[in-house]
């Protein structure tokens, strides 16, 4: 059976980006591949083949009728050293439940024996867990390990929270289970202590700290991994030691234990990232009494 691991995040954090790096340097270490993109947007698996975005499982069999009319081939490409690459798709914004398009595509994946001779069945997922159609690869017990890719903004510690509950709602019923957190450097201030310090809370670890550099976006551009577009990179060396300690992590997932809002406040304030009402006041009273 082959390892089945989920990248989630909030949305615009860099999860695809980090998510393609990541398995680009897993298959320089021999692993086989499969991506399934759970995102409308089809973006999971362009800087692995290269291209603008791949035809969508939905879009697909909407041209030929239905889904049972496809076949494997159809949906499924082959990029960067053999990775293999489908994406689930989804209507328009607006127009029916983009989650549909993750439910139909894994049924027809696993039909039709994608999942065959992999290591393992990646999954990019969008955003938080509200709709049940992004949780689907958790509620089916599909993914077995969640990264959740973050930093040390407020609203992407929200968002892992928020996506550490949805883990919690399926452990009991199935082995669903956090891998860790992948801080993705936004260069807040104290970035790294922060991402620690919410990995403990969580009952998890701080996976790996990426740097931020600017030769990812320079290889994104170019449509391709920092792997690829630059493999003796120092940031290319990053995204193998991530690769590195999630192949080491097979079997450590914990439960999550995720916290309140006023918990994370609290974190936050303690951290000096947020003001405390007492300090807000204090703030207000001040410009009041300047004028301004």
């Amino acid at each position: 059976m082959p390892r089945q691991i989920a990248f989630y995040g909030k949305g615009g954090i860099g999860k695809s980006t980090t998510s393609q790096n990541t398995l680009a340097a897993l298959v320089e270490m021999g692993q086989k591949i499969l991506i399934v993109g759970c995102d409308p947007k089809a973006d999971s698996t362009r800087l692995i083949l290269n291209c603008k975005l791949q035809d969508t499982v939905l879009h697909l069999a909407a041209q030929a009728g239905s889904v049972e009319d496809l076949e494997l081939e159809d949906v499924m490409k082959i990029g960067y050293k053999g990775i293999k690459c489908t994406e689930a798709g989804g209507p328009e914004p607006g127009v029916g439940c983009a989650g549909r398009g993750v439910i139909t595509a894994i049924n027809f994946l696993e039909e039709n024996g994608a999942y065959d001779d992999v290591d393992y069945v990646s999954y990019d997922v969008l955003g938080d867990v509200v709709c049940g159609g992004f949780a689907m690869p958790i509620r089916e017990n599909k993914a077995q390990e969640i990264y959740i890719v973050m930093s040390g903004e407020m609203m992407a510690l929200f968002a892992a929270n928020n996506i550490a509950k949805g883990i919690l709602k399926y452990a009991g019923v199935g082995g669903v289970r956090i891998g860790g957190l992948i801080c993705n450097e936004r260069q807040t201030d104290r970035e790294l202590d922060l991402a620690e310090t919410m990995a403990k809370r969580l009952n998890t670890q701080m996976i790996h700290f990426v740097p931020r550099h600017n030769i990812v976006q320079h290889a994104e551009l170019r449509r391709q991994t920092v792997i690829q577009y630059a493999p003796d990179s120092s940031q290319a060396d990053e995204y193998r030691s991530l690769a590195t300690k999630i192949h080491a992590n097979a079997g450590k997932g914990t439960i999550p234990t995720p916290i309140t809002m006023e918990e994370l406040e609290d974190m936050l304030v303690e951290f000096g990232i947020m003001k405390s009402d007492e300090e807000q006041l204090a703030e207000i009273q001040a410009k009041d009494a300047a004028g301004l």
